[in-house]
């Protein structure tokens, strides 16, 4: 028995010291030292020794095992920082070297004017309201003055979801959920995307941006809506930047008119940009009609208020030159980075 010991010992030794990976290692550990090892196998024949042979075999086979477990958590220690030592020298970064710059984006061009357009009417004490792109025909069409069977909601033909839901043709829900849930006086602005069913070319999209104003309170005339989109204008365009008003049809509002702006390029002389006339259409607006404020609740006798619209992309294709609505939504980094 003592000379199987001895053996188990050598080749233990061995086959450690030759053991390729942890995984090898660990499979030796319960070769020789488990349950089932070749060790354990040696000492459930230490029945069969005598009362003088057991003390001394017992205590090789202790050695042994000792023996055998030393070397095998030496070995897995050598194992592991020749592991690490591969590892770190194949992942050395060379901090010497220049960095990687990272490529640093830039907003949208709707978002640079958006934010233009939000600091200008914030300075005029209105607030930013938004609100569901999916809306209820109630709030799309009906409060506003548009019953189901009014010819103008042909005009705004869009997408419906159910007879009664539908995405909004316009922001203009809105003011009508605004003016329910709060008291006069209101001056709020509402942007936001709006759908309608229209035919993808240079200037119409079926997805665009709008951005809508109102203002509710006593003593509202048309004088403070023309007073408001002149400062809005001229904060925008300069100072030198006139508006016209010219009468129009909302069924919302009444009066109505449509805002043309003096050409920003020619000053109003006539360019290609005008088309010659020296004046270019920027909004559609009026007088909040009285049955609007009184589908919401608020007393037309007392209150009266305007409401304006105008169309996101207009302004920034206006703002920056740009000829085809289409180039706002590829997303080519080509024309996007013109705006960093």
């Amino acid at each position: 028995m003592k000379e199987a010991l001895e053996q188990i010992r050598r080749t233990a030794d061995g086959l450690i010291a030759a053991a390729a990976d942890e995984k090898a290692v660990d499979e030796l550990r319960v070769r020789f030292l488990g349950k089932k090892g070749e060790l354990t196998g040696i000492l459930k024949q230490m029945g069969r020794l005598s009362a003088e042979e057991r003390p001394v075999i017992g205590a090789l086979a202790n050695e042994v095992r000792e023996g055998i477990d030393a070397h095998i958590r030496a070995r897995m220690k050598d194992l592991a920082e020749a592991a690490l030592t591969a590892r770190l020298a194949a992942e050395t970064i060379d901090v010497t070297l220049p960095g990687t710059q990272p490529v640093q984006g830039g907003l949208h061009p709707f978002h640079l004017v958006l934010s233009e357009l939000k600091d200008i009417f914030l300075g005029m004490g209105f607030d930013v309201v938004e609100g569901p792109e999916v809306e209820l025909d109630h709030y799309n069409f009906e409060m506003l003055n548009m019953p189901k069977s009014h010819p103008a909601r042909d005009t705004q033909d869009t997408f419906y979801i159910t007879e009664n839901i539908l995405l909004r043709t316009q922001t203009s829900p809105m003011q009508i959920r605004t003016m329910e849930q709060k008291k006069a006086p209101i001056r709020i602005i509402a942007p936001g995307r709006v759908y309608r069913s229209d035919a993808v070319d240079a200037t119409h999209s079926p997805l665009f941006h709008q951005i809508e104003g109102l203002v509710v309170d006593e003593g509202i005339t048309f004088t403070d809506l023309k007073g408001t989109l002149e400062v809005f204008i001229q904060k925008l365009y300069g100072p030198e930047t006139r508006v016209r008003f010219r009468p129009h049809h909302f069924p919302y509002t009444e009066p109505s008119a449509e805002m043309d702006m003096s050409c920003f390029k020619c000053g109003g002389k006539g360019c290609p940009l005008c088309k010659g006339e020296g004046w270019i259409e920027i909004l559609g607006c009026g007088m909040v009609h009285p049955k609007v404020l009184e589908n919401c609740g608020i007393d037309p006798e007392r209150y009266s208020g305007y409401a304006f619209g105008v169309g996101l992309e207009r302004i920034t294709m206006m703002r920056y030159g740009i000829d085809d609505m289409r180039l706002l939504y590829e997303n080519d980094l080509r024309f996007l980075k013109q705006f960093n």
